[in-house]
């Protein structure tokens, strides 16, 4: 038998070892790229994207965005969002609980929850300390207004009062004034239809609440079914009935006629004027139909903004003394007239808005921005001026 020489097979094991390494490293790939295109972000891509890609995350519109006023114990609640590029840049509540302790705690949580809000880029946000129905409120309201940006999936979104040349529109009412608050209607059309109507401001407190809870569904469900603004008024609610149907003309004269939108179409061209001789395809039925919001394109009275023309109306801010909202209309990108269509009024604070604010609709026309000085003696009114006017420039995209 042939003997084994111990020293013969250390070396030979070793050599084995040395040419099965050599084989491995000859095998490895000359990238990972792949490898790191699955465990993370591939390069020059965000991992948002790889998501939206895949179906994993949805698009999101850009612009702004209001949601729907989510009722709470203390009053309602209601977010806007101002979207870019896939995500919150700005987030405000165009209508919080107000007064006696309602207004001290809702200056602490709102500016808390409007950060939070622009932080997480989604309705899971964390509840005010000591505002917890307002909380609650807001993130409701804030989840309904990232629905309607999801909606619009990416689009030149024009959310709650923007009206827009999608096939579903959305838009405000202008608000109505009653004996006993404000009423302020929204609506979403859809094929010449009315598919949605809801008030989105109505009268609150003491009696008031009780009557418009009950009234405010009955006058939604008539203007889905009539498709109109010629709807009874619910019987014990005659002034918010009355509110109601003012508010919900203005946003069906706001709604502009299928197929109106941004481009030059026949309809705005004769609206404008075109030769009666020589109109072009369908210019009389454009210009019908444009007539019902009395204006062709561009120029529909709070209907929005198409091309740096049009006239957009603020949302309302909430004062102490009473609610500020603003309208402007623009020009070529600029402001050439702006207007308020609510302000404090009664006893003297109605001296002090016939004072303030025609200095401020000037400030704002040589401004041609919110940035612009609070007239002294009208330190409320002021800050509520901006902040619609603010709200208004939003809408416009400027």
């Amino acid at each position: 038998m042939r003997k084994t020489h111990p020293l013969r097979r250390v070396v030979l094991a070793g050599a084995a070892t040395v040419s099965g390494i050599v084989l491995l490293l000859s095998l490895k790939p000359g990238s990972d790229s792949g490898s790191e295109a699955v465990g993370g972000a591939a390069p020059g891509q965000s991992i948002g994207a790889q998501e939206s890609a895949q179906g994993g995350a949805q698009a999101i519109g850009t612009g702004s965005f209001t949601g729907d006023a989510a009722d709470t114990q203390y009053g309602p609640v209601q977010v806007r969002l101002t979207v870019n590029g896939g995500k919150i840049t700005k987030a405000e509540a165009v209508k919080n609980p107000t007064g006696g302790q309602s207004t001290q705690i809702n200056n602490n949580a709102i500016p808390k929850l409007n950060q939070a809000a622009v932080a997480a880029g989604t309705a899971d946000i964390d509840a005010v300390s000591g505002a917890t129905y307002t909380s609650a409120g807001y993130k409701k309201s804030l989840q309904s207004a990232l629905d309607k940006a999801a909606a619009q999936g990416g689009g030149s979104g024009q959310g709650a009062g923007g009206g827009g040349a999608a096939q579903a529109q959305t838009v405000t009412g202008d608000v109505a004034d009653t004996q006993y608050g404000p009423v302020q209607v929204r609506i979403t059309v859809n094929g010449g239809k009315i598919t949605k109507a809801e008030a989105v401001q109505t009268p609150t407190g003491g009696q008031s609440t009780q009557i418009t809870g009950n009234a405010v569904p009955k006058l939604n469900q008539a203007a889905v079914a009539a498709g109109t603004a010629d709807i009874d008024a619910v019987s014990g609610a005659t002034y918010t009935s009355a509110g109601y149907k003012k508010s919900l003309q203005s946003a069906l004269d706001k709604v502009k006629p299928a197929g109106g939108g941004a481009e030059a179409g026949s309809g705005a061209e004769a609206g404008a004027g075109a030769s009666p001789s020589a109109p072009a395809a369908g210019g009389d039925a454009g210009a019908e139909a444009g007539a019902g919001a009395g204006a062709g394109a561009g120029q529909d009275a709070g209907g929005g903004v198409s091309n740096g023309t049009g006239t957009v109306t603020g949302a309302v801010a909430q004062t102490e003394y009473g609610p500020v909202q603003v309208r402007i209309t623009m020009r070529d990108g600029k402001i050439v007239q702006a207007a308020v269509v609510q302000a404090p009024s009664g006893g003297k604070s109605t001296q002090v808005s016939n004072n303030a604010v025609p200095k401020l609709n000037q400030q704002t026309v040589a401004a041609g921005s919110a940035d612009i000085d609070a007239v002294s003696g009208a330190t409320y009114t002021s800050a509520g001026y901006k902040k619609s006017l603010q709200s208004a420039l939003d809408q416009a995209g400027v």
